[in-house]
């Protein structure tokens, strides 16, 4: 029982100490602090929407539009609204993608997102020719 009371004694007299340094370290803590900061914002979401249209323009209604991951092949598919238009949200910045539509057995060209464009909305118009 009285190891136990030590022990208690031991952890409190460490955390005074530890308190005692980050109040000592205030201008470390600031700093840990606004480089958290700076890491959630690489970490910030991005958004990938835009339309699917046919050659003369046209939104296809009910296209499907593909969203594959680059690191983990993960393919996340949405239909196209009445106007062709689709959203992709929540999206990790740090990761590429692809992107691409198929209606009627055919397919756009395939789009590329990079981790390195910093942008946080991408607008993409996938063409199909039919």
């Amino acid at each position: 029982m009285e190891s136990r009371g030590l022990a208690l004694s031991f952890r409190r007299r460490i955390c005074g100490i530890l308190f005692a340094l980050l109040l000592g370290f205030s201008g470390f803590a600031a700093l840990t602090v606004s480089n958290c900061a700076v890491a959630q914002d690489a970490n910030a979401l991005r958004t990938v929407q835009g339309k699917v249209v046919d050659k003369s323009g046209a939104g296809l209604k009910g296209a499907t539009v593909y969203l594959k991951d680059s690191h983990t092949l993960a393919v996340k598919s949405y239909i196209a609204a009445d106007d062709g238009s689709y959203r992709f949200g929540q999206l990790a910045q740090n990761t590429d993608y692809e992107v691409w539509a198929e209606s009627g057995g055919k397919k756009s060209s395939v789009k590329n997102i990079s981790s390195f464009d910093t942008r946080k909305e991408f607008d993409i118009t996938l063409k199909i020719d039919k």
